[in-house]
């Protein structure tokens, strides 16, 4: 959805880009700092934010030099001052010193915090009318009709480095959009996608975090297995691209190479292809509106030789028609099934809850958390806190049961 090219996009210079990258030591997070690294003369950092990664965020900005370095857990502070003591780099920790970060002035800023507290500090983005490159599904998930109106409001640009709205976002001709007639977002289908059904209650943790494509954080990995992930992209489109629910599609590609397809009504079908490597969104979202180089592998569809397509089976994923009910229902059920699943999927990681029963907790939490309009970010916390609420004790009664 570009509302408006955005400070420093097209105005054909060639003078650095101020950067800020939000929730740095993060998978998306260390792409990005890699991709600026190895190009410094085309960057200039403002700022790096990490949840508890001291380590991480103190390496990452000895190497890129931005003026301020975040840490959110607050408790941390004493240790990132002491591990950046002797440089010039400003030092702040905590919930609000990230929100600050997301509002110092620069031309592009990186949403790669995970989960629900990447909302604020992304909104804060967008208020600056910056370009944001949106890796925080929550934004839009939980908080898409806020989010949308804020962009418009603040002729922001929001670049999706989603793999698989990214590729839609390359393909798709806003200025006709009419002679669209649907996206077709693909899935690898995870590690499960051929598993014996009735196995499925016995999978661990660790199978479920060994995707067989992407290199992901353990909660993307596990919604990966489950397809939320997909649920949760489809909700994702709905906010970013200008055409009714009923015209996303999902469809199953093992390969992971065609990243997604928009087909028109001539019976064109664009799609964009590339190895599964975050480098490359990544890359184009840093570079827009050109293009920038990337060390990501370059495709040999000849060695692949066989790119294959299924349906989704609704039998194995049941998340994903528990996303498409959310977004027919409206309101906050799509923050509420957002909130459950990070619920359920940190009880299944932690070993709590079986990994059938994520589905199952997400599915009660929804049917029983209490849908309201969302009009304001104060809406979305407290939809969000309630389902939170909901979910945990949904799974304290399923732990008692045994």
């Amino acid at each position: 959805m570009v509302v408006s090219g955005g400070p420093n996009a097209t105005d054909g210079t060639d003078a650095p880009r101020s950067i800020t990258v939000l929730g740095s030591t993060g998978s998306v997070g260390r792409n990005t700092v890699e991709l600026i690294d190895a190009d410094r003369s085309a960057f200039v950092v403002e700022a790096l934010t990490a949840n508890r990664d001291v380590d991480g965020l103190a390496e990452q900005a000895r190497r890129l030099k931005p003026r301020l370095a975040v840490v959110a857990d607050p408790s941390r502070y004493q240790e990132l001052r002491g591990a950046l003591a002797g440089t010039d780099i400003e030092v702040a920790a905590g919930a609000e010193a990230v929100i600050e970060a997301a509002a110092r002035p620069t031309d592009w800023l990186m949403a790669a915090i995970v989960g629900a507290a990447g909302l604020a500090p992304t909104l804060e983005a967008v208020r600056r009318g910056s370009i944001v490159a949106l890796a925080n599904k929550e934004s839009l998930v939980s908080a898409g009709d806020v989010m949308v109106a804020e962009v418009r409001h603040h002729k922001a640009t929001l670049i999706p480095v989603d793999s698989e709205h990214n590729a839609i976002y390359q393909v798709f001709d806003f200025e006709h959009a009419a002679n669209i007639e649907r996206i077709i977002l693909t899935a690898s289908g995870g590690p499960f996608r051929e598993r014996q059904l009735a196995s499925m209650a016995d999978v661990t943790p660790e199978e479920a975090v060994a995707h067989p494509n992407w290199d992901m954080g353990a909660k993307i990995s596990v919604d990966s297995a489950t397809m939320m992930n997909k649920g949760l992209e489809l909700i994702e489109a709905f906010h970013l691209f200008p055409v009714g629910k009923e015209r996303i599609e999902i469809l199953v590609h093992p390969q992971s190479v065609v990243h997604s397809m928009v087909a028109y009504s001539d019976g064109s079908v664009l799609a964009q292809m590339s190895e599964p490597d975050m480098r490359t969104p990544i890359a184009y979202a840093l570079g827009w509106p050109k293009r920038m180089a990337s060390p990501a592998p370059r495709l040999d569809l000849a060695k692949i030789g066989t790119l294959t397509f299924e349906a989704p089976d609704p039998r194995r994923f049941p998340a994903l028609q528990l996303a498409r009910d959310a977004l027919q229902t409206g309101g906050a059920a799509p923050t509420i099934l957002n909130a459950a699943n990070e619920i359920a999927v940190h009880g299944f990681l932690a070993r709590e809850i079986g990994f059938l029963d994520i589905a199952r907790i997400v599915e009660q939490t929804v049917a029983t958390a209490p849908n309201g309009q969302i009009e304001s970010l104060d809406d979305v916390f407290e939809a969000d806190e309630a389902a939170r609420r909901v979910a945990g004790q949904l799974m304290s009664r399923h732990r008692a049961a045994g």
